[in-house]
């Protein structure tokens, strides 16, 4: 496996509790895994403060602030306006994870669709990227992307080629991660082919998705080479050329500017 450097991770977890034994070691230890960046994604209000504490500490995480569809029916009515305060600060650049998962069904429906239409406006009213999560739920969160056009990322990205070319249509990027590494990633390994090169986008969600070969582990950033060497020989490219060109969009996407990145 070759040394990569410059590694953006788009979408990680590091405010889990599985992370809570040796969080800080294992953060200091990603620069020389070749890691640049990191993106801390939140599931509802209490990880969004932990991300954006994290981001605090270590000059190479950025944090989202966002209600997942997992915690929709516990969100308080005063979601948004506690959100719009979260994500005034100078780490955080995107809202995120929010979205759809008909999968679990954790909260109803009805309430994962009418947070997500809130979070949606209030992202455009910001005007900041989303982090989307998609699961089971592909036509109702293309009608709504459709509406709301957003800036962002479709992340673990578990749709067809043909409706990743709708989500890159409208401006989004694609996110992709550990699955491509699966034995039946049959469907991630076209889009990973497919997608266009400056709307794709590198990530681990640890310290879940864990690539092969460390499945059944817990999953970190420094694994991310395994996904990029399997995304780039579908490519036809370098895993270093992939690193650098999805540090690239990752940059445009949340507005980091690549000279503020430790490469």
């Amino acid at each position: 496996m070759d040394e990569l450097h410059g590694i953006f991770d788009t979408h990680a977890h590091y405010d889990d509790e599985r992370f809570a034994p040796d969080r800080e070691a294992l953060l200091a230890s990603l620069p020389a895994e070749g890691v640049c960046a990191v993106v801390n994604a939140a599931s509802d209000l209490p990880s969004a403060r932990a991300g954006l504490a994290l981001a605090e500490r270590f000059p190479f995480v950025w944090a989202a602030a966002g209600v997942h569809p997992h915690e929709a029916a516990g969100a308080p009515a005063d979601a948004m306006e506690r959100l719009r305060a979260l994500l005034a600060h100078p780490r955080a650049v995107a809202l995120g994870e929010i979205g759809l998962d008909y999968h679990y069904d954790f909260s109803p429906r009805g309430v994962q669709l009418a947070l997500f239409e809130q979070q949606l406006a209030l992202a455009k009213e910001l005007d900041m990227p989303v982090i989307i999560h998609d699961r089971e739920a592909h036509e109702d969160t293309l009608r709504l992307l459709r509406r709301y056009r957003p800036r962002g990322v479709v992340h673990c990205f578990s749709g067809s080629a043909e409706m990743a070319a709708e989500v890159c249509r409208l401006g989004m990027y694609i996110g992709l991660g550990g699955a491509v590494t699966f034995k039946n990633a049959r469907k991630p390994l076209e889009v990973a082919a497919a997608a266009p090169a400056d709307r794709l986008l590198l990530e681990t969600d640890a310290p879940y998705m864990t690539p092969v070969p460390f499945r059944g582990q817990r999953c970190h950033s420094g694994h991310i080479r395994h996904t990029a060497a399997v995304i780039a020989a579908v490519r036809g490219m370098t895993a270093q050329a992939l690193v650098d060109q999805t540090r690239e969009n990752a940059c445009r996407l949340y507005g980091v500017p690549e000279s503020a990145l430790p490469i």
